[in-house]
């Protein structure tokens, strides 16, 4: 057996430098300081991670010369990299775009069209594709049409209106046919980003009544008529309402069909709880976390220990919950944290800097790559148990049968422990603020 360690510690600038680590015979008499790892014990496979192909995210990359494009792609999608491959598109417009915009105006949708993607979203996704052609995607719309709406609007909230509920159904579908024309298969759709959210930016309100309405009599019987197989997730917003949400709109045979899952986000706190009561209530059903980030209005700038931490212990949390994919929020951005037609700036992994002749990974790109680049697609969670809550941990097992395992310490002191996988044991030490991953190839 090969044991790989990769650190990432940032005060002694050790960023997944890969080193071999000695592996050796367990005995009985070794009592503390154990972590256990059990990989006859599975619980739930793993999509993927990966982050956001906004508008935004795409014209902040081509304002770069093409070689560094290329190296953000591959540091991104390459396998031995951050090895992305389950990415969140928008439909339409969202606050990260240039300016709003809808693919129609008429009620006939004869005017239907994807060309404003076509400027910025698809060549960075066509980029990524050559990268990695198995990337997986989500698809949210942050607003109707306006002419579907109560406000008249694409901002501020509003209604989808009932007159209009089959006419938007047909609208999603042709987003997904369309796309399909360039070789990107959208193989899961949200009704709504953030449902319950009145925004400055593409915003639109449902009731969890309403949007299980509209899945179960509009979407879902569309989709099936078109063979869209394209699985339909609701909520999309934060976890706090996740399981009060899944209890009101999963209650029927009719949904519990036509709904495949929830996706939620990072932004109010833990509430790892309310995914496991979700996974528990309703086994089968998928749970994505689809958007998180250390945005400038809520975090503080010059501390990247503690954005890359947020990170890590939110995915940390979700992952043991019983997740099945992680996406983060916008794949790179400008050195202000956009452009934002709506001044609602955040940071991203990946940053352009002000000159736009070179780009800056932040300390949260290391952080997710410990879990991204080691816990692959269709990996599955295995179990652990720990003698100190100090110590976060999750464990995976890869279909190659490679064991991924990820240590987090966001304590103040270092952190001794020995890791124990079937007669083997690994005697090690964790800095403080400081994350290790582990790949045993067996």
């Amino acid at each position: 057996m090969n044991v790989l360690k990769f650190e990432t510690n940032y005060k002694r600038k050790i960023f997944l430098n890969e080193t071999k680590v000695y592996y050796k015979n367990y005995t009985e008499k070794l009592e503390n300081k154990i972590i256990n790892i059990y990989p006859e014990i599975n619980y739930q496979h793993f999509i993927g991670f990966g982050g956001a192909f906004t508008e935004s995210s795409g014209y902040a990359l081509s304002v770069l010369p093409k070689e560094k494009q290329f190296d953000i792609i591959n540091d991104y999608f390459l396998s031995n990299n951050a090895n992305y491959s389950f990415c969140r598109l928008p439909i339409g417009s969202s606050d990260f775009s240039l300016k709003s915009y809808s693919y129609s105006k008429k009620e006939d949708l004869s005017d239907f069209t994807i060309e404003q993607d076509k400027k910025y979203i698809i060549p960075m996704i066509k980029l990524a594709q050559k990268v990695n052609p198995n990337i997986k995607f989500l698809a949210s719309p942050w607003s109707p049409p306006k002419f579907m709406k109560s406000n008249k609007m694409l901002i501020l909230g509003g209604k989808l209106l009932n007159k209009y509920k089959q006419t938007f159904a047909e609208y999603l579908s042709k987003y997904i046919l369309e796309y399909r024309k360039e070789n990107i298969f959208i193989d899961y759709i949200t009704v709504q980003n953030e449902p319950n959210a009145i925004q400055t930016w593409e915003s639109c309100l449902y009731s969890p009544e309403e949007e299980k309405d509209f899945v179960v009599n509009y979407l879902y019987p569309t989709f099936t008529k078109n063979n869209i197989k394209t699985k339909i997730l609701i909520w999309d917003h934060n976890k706090e309402k996740l399981f009060s949400r899944a209890q009101k709109e999963l209650n029927t045979n009719e949904s519990l069909q036509a709904i495949s899952g929830l996706a939620f986000h990072l932004y109010t706190g833990d509430h790892f709880e309310n995914i496991k009561l979700v996974q528990e209530t309703f086994p089968g059903k998928l749970l994505i976390h689809t958007e998180g980030c250390t945005g400038y209005s809520n975090f503080n700038t010059n501390d990247e220990i503690k954005n890359a931490e947020i990170y890590s212990h939110d995915i940390l949390g979700d992952l043991n919950s019983g997740i099945n994919g992680y996406i983060d929020w916008n794949l790179v951005l400008d050195y202000k944290g956009g452009p934002n037609h709506k001044l609602n700036y955040c940071n991203s992994p990946i940053m352009i800097n002000k000159e736009k002749n070179n780009y800056i990974k932040n300390l949260s790109f290391y952080y997710i790559t410990h879990f991204s680049k080691f816990i692959k697609p269709n990996a599955k969670r295995i179990a652990f148990s720990s003698y100190s809550a100090d110590i976060e941990i999750t464990a995976f097992e890869n279909i190659d049968k490679s064991i991924a395992i990820v240590l987090l310490n966001r304590t103040n002191f270092n952190k001794e422990y020995n890791i124990i996988l079937n007669d083997k044991v690994i005697h090690d030490n964790l800095d403080s603020h400081a994350i290790v991953s582990y790949l045993i190839v067996r």
